[in-house]
């Protein structure tokens, strides 16, 4: 039930919460985790729409809480996230981590409340810092990928921070309303959204980053970045038809990488850019139904994805192994964390009776809708993708293959049960889809659940596995590395850079010996002139010196009267 006001933004409790972490001894801490976002969950939905906590700044109004039913739904999902990662995260023993993940969360759940550029950009930037130090707890490569993940992040906030500054010169209104890229100020805000989205072409800071994260990270970071640039997207761009192409791009660009991945780890992190691809063709399509999908999608995407993190995260956690080729026959000691990694896998498939069937279909019955035939197909092409890569890679070479002889016991009780929890939801979204409908953004007016529909998935889906186990032998991960768009500013630029160095101290030397050379003769040439033999050092007659005085006198006066 909704009041009439509120006197302080939902985000900030969570924020509040994570700054308290790790001050806490265990057991408080634990209660921190998982209470707080239940707070927070009741406090969203105590936000009426419109605008309901505002002030002045710098002589623009800055609205600090808005509400509408499309920041409801993902201040929903994101404090169900926060709620789900605590639970799983309860032992994680960095509370540097937990208390930047709670930060990073409460900060995406501003920008989803946030009724202004101004507090949507502050709110950005805390989450990119939140979201660093997630990253940096990890092990291993955790410290170069943070840093390189922040320089994108810097790089995009810098962008965003541009076209901010040029739309609010232009409009002298902070309102961040629904906009069309036709002036270079929100093609600048446009950049900004796609590059927290992990759209091209920096996609590659995605997989590069997510993987180095620990065990624990990786679920909160699956959640909050790319989802929070759905939901600015949505609103900021809804109908911008570049978004479609960006979408398609983003879609098989994950399809393809995951494919070629050996890393579990990896293979979920390009996923995320596949599904996210879905969202933002469908936010590119702009239509009513199109627009429901992208955010239905976003919101049970963050569900199932996370659900095959913490399975990956669980595997990880007792194995220490995250590479295809070094798991394999893990059900017989892991069948509860098997068992959710295929409820996770088969949402993500779309499989009927799964949270993903009914978001991930209005989507492509929107574009099917516009008569989009070349988009529907793509779509389509791209849903069987998505059970290659994660409905059956995935479990299929870290659960079943050959048996790499680990016999690892379960994770923990908090770990079985924040994927418990996820799995019904999964499930529970799938059975009864009218619940997420009711809370969508627009009023919903389509049935997943029709014979031809159902039979045309389990076709498609049926004909992916197929496919997959024919090609079973191609399939088969070896320990290879992939190249992506990163090369070229992680490889690439720093060998141009060394030489350059290199070449630049050469020139920089033959530079610097010419003027050296020239500046020796210089300073001869004075000595010839002015040293104690030089001509004009010599001692002169004063008849020589009025002489000569008088005939520049002469010269001067010549040239005064030309």
């Amino acid at each position: 039930m909704m009041t009439d006001s509120i006197s302080i933004p939902p985000g900030l409790i969570l924020i509040a919460a994570g700054l308290l972490i790790p001050l806490l001894r265990a057991r408080a801490r634990t209660m921190v985790l998982l209470l707080a976002p239940v707070l927070v969950l009741s406090m969203v939905w105590q936000v009426p729409d419109g605008v309901v906590l505002s002030t002045d700044f710098m002589s623009y109004r800055v609205v600090l809480v808005e509400g509408s039913a499309l920041a409801r739904l993902f201040g929903t999902i994101f404090a169900i996230m926060a709620f789900g990662g605590g639970l799983f995260a309860i032992n994680r023993d960095n509370p540097a981590e937990l208390a930047a993940a709670f930060v990073y969360g409460g900060a995406a759940i501003g920008v989803a409340f946030a009724g202004d550029l101004i507090t949507l950009f502050i709110f950005w930037e805390v989450m990119a810092i939140g979201s660093t130090i997630v990253l940096l707890c990890g092990r291993d490569n955790a410290r170069s990928a943070g840093i390189r993940y922040a320089a994108i992040h810097l790089l995009g906030g810098v962008v965003l921070m541009a076209g901010i500054a040029g739309e609010i010169t232009a409009t002298g209104s902070t309102v961040f309303n629904a906009m069309q890229p036709d002036t270079m100020a929100r093609w600048l805000i446009l950049a900004g959204f796609l590059i927290n989205a992990g759209a091209p072409p920096l996609s590659a800071w995605l997989p590069d980053a997510y993987p180095e994260a620990s065990w624990s990270g990786m679920v909160f970071l699956s959640a909050f970045t790319t989802k929070t640039a759905v939901y600015v997207l949505l609103r900021g761009f809804p109908g911008a038809d570049i978004l479609i192409y960006v979408g398609l791009f983003m879609v098989f660009y994950g399809i393809i990488y995951a494919i070629l991945e050996n890393d579990m780890r990896r293979i979920l992190a390009y996923s995320i850019v596949n599904q996210v691809g879905f969202m933002v063709t469908g936010i590119g399509i702009g239509t009513t139904i199109a627009l429901n999908g992208a955010a239905a999608h976003a919101f049970t995407h963050i569900i199932y994805k996370a659900l095959l993190l913490m399975s990956a995260g669980s595997v990880l956690y007792m194995t220490d192994k995250r590479k295809c080729t070094d798991l394999g026959g893990l059900f017989r000691t892991m069948p509860l964390t098997c068992i959710c990694g295929i409820i996770g896998a088969l949402s993500i498939s779309s499989f009927p009776l799964t949270s993903g069937f009914i978001s991930k279909s209005m989507i492509s019955q929107g574009a099917a809708d516009e008569h989009l035939m070349t988009v529907w197909m793509l779509l389509t092409a791209a849903s069987a993708g998505v059970f290659l890569h994660a409905g059956i890679k995935f479990p299929w070479f870290v659960f079943f293959q050959k048996d790499s002889g680990l016999r690892p016991a379960e994770p923990p009780w908090n770990m079985r049960a924040a994927m418990v929890l996820f799995s019904i939801m999964c499930i529970w979204i799938g059975v009864f889809p009218e619940q997420l409908y009711a809370i969508l953004p627009h009023q919903v007016d389509y049935v997943p659940y029709t014979g031809a529909h159902v039979v045309f998935q389990l076709q498609l889906l049926l004909f992916s596995g197929l496919a997959f186990f024919l090609m079973l032998e191609w399939l088969k991960r070896s320990l290879t590395i992939t190249l992506d768009f990163d090369w070229f500013y992680r490889k690439a630029l720093p060998e141009l850079a060394q030489w350059a160095m290199t070449f630049g101290g050469a020139a920089r030397r033959g530079v610097l010996v010419r003027l050296q050379r020239r500046l020796e003769r210089f300073l001869n040439e004075i000595y010839r002139h002015h040293g104690p033999q030089g001509i004009l050092a010599r001692t002169w007659p004063t008849g020589s010196m009025a002489f000569w005085t008088t005939v520049l006198l002469g010269v001067y006066l010549i040239a005064y009267f030309l």
